[in-house]
């Protein structure tokens, strides 16, 4: 399910008012009017809380959803492969659309970015879950999701490592380097936790590269399955290495989470005759907890560092 892109913003102001200047009791009550369901979320802050909720939302499921991180909401809402497509536009900061539903009725689901003059990136964005009850509007949305996922895919081409689907290296750059910002900005932390298959060279001299590509993607499956949230995003960008970025924040829970998932791989049970200390296909695992607001090294230095020295 891949977003439609929009080329003009949406715009922040109502008869040259600001929202930025709209008390939130009256926002309140705009929203309490509106017969489509919506959300207003914060994107500069960690896991993009829920800020406000209106009636509408909470008649369609949503009733727990203020302060709850927003791609768990679209997760609960419409599964998991729309929440990872939404947080990758609200990352964009672009708008974008998504066909879905949500028990019996179809919605076309429309992410707005609101930004207040002056801002270098959108501090909020609006989510709007329009109804399409009518065959002709059923017609068009499925229409639009079939040209949506063909520009999607051409796009991605660009983005996916081929092997495994997963992003690539310059695509997991971009998105690090986003998320880096927003905990730089937050005082918050950020977590990277690395899988290096052992003796890879080795599995690729006995079994040849068509089956390499093969292992290659059932450990990167393997690993996306495992993750906790939507909004987490794992890549392959070098070789035998994997690396998975998380708003985690304490250390000991992103060793057990890095430890479960090489016991997942482990038990795979693919066949490694050449392995030294299991005839299976195993990971060493790198964990990585940084706080940007007190770093002296940039994003992309920080991610350098971190991939050559588990790729020695």
């Amino acid at each position: 399910m891949r977003p439609c892109r929009h080329s003009r913003p949406f715009s922040p102001r109502f008869d040259g008012v600001l929202m930025a200047d709209i008390e939130r009791e009256i926002l309140e009550q705009v929203l309490a009017g509106s017969v489509e369901p919506l959300v207003v979320v914060r994107t500069d802050q960690p896991d993009w809380p829920v800020v406000l909720a209106n009636p509408a939302f909470h008649a369609i499921g949503g009733d727990d959803a203020e302060g709850r991180p927003f791609a768990d909401v679209i997760e609960a809402a419409g599964g998991r492969e729309l929440a990872v497509d939404v947080s990758e536009s609200v990352r964009s900061g672009e708008a974008a659309s998504f066909p879905m539903e949500t028990g019996s009725r179809e919605y076309l689901l429309a992410l707005r970015p609101l930004q207040s003059e002056g801002d270098d990136s959108p501090r909020y964005y609006a989510a709007f879950w329009r109804s399409s009850t009518t065959s002709a509007a059923g017609s068009s949305a499925e229409m639009q999701h079939a040209l949506l996922k063909a520009k999607r895919r051409i796009r991605d081409l660009s983005r996916d490592d081929p092997a495994t689907g997963l992003l690539n290296d310059r695509a997991f750059r971009e998105v690090f380097a986003h998320d880096w910002a927003v905990a730089a900005r937050e005082k918050s932390r950020l977590s990277l936790v690395t899988f290096a298959l052992d003796e890879f060279d080795a599995y690729v001299d006995v079994f040849g590269q068509h089956a390499a590509d093969s292992c290659l993607r059932r450990v990167g499956q393997t690993i996306q399955r495992c993750l906790r949230r939507a909004s987490d995003v794992v890549a392959r960008p070098t070789g035998a290495v994997f690396v998975a970025l998380s708003h985690a924040s304490e250390e000991d829970n992103v060793r057990d989470f890095a430890g479960r998932i090489a016991t997942a791989v482990r038990e795979l049970g693919l066949h490694h005759p050449r392995a030294s200390a299991s005839k299976f296909v195993t990971v060493s695992v790198d964990v990585s907890v940084a706080e940007p607001a007190s770093e002296s090294r940039e994003a992309g230095d920080f991610l350098s560092e971190l991939l050559d020295r588990v790729s020695e």
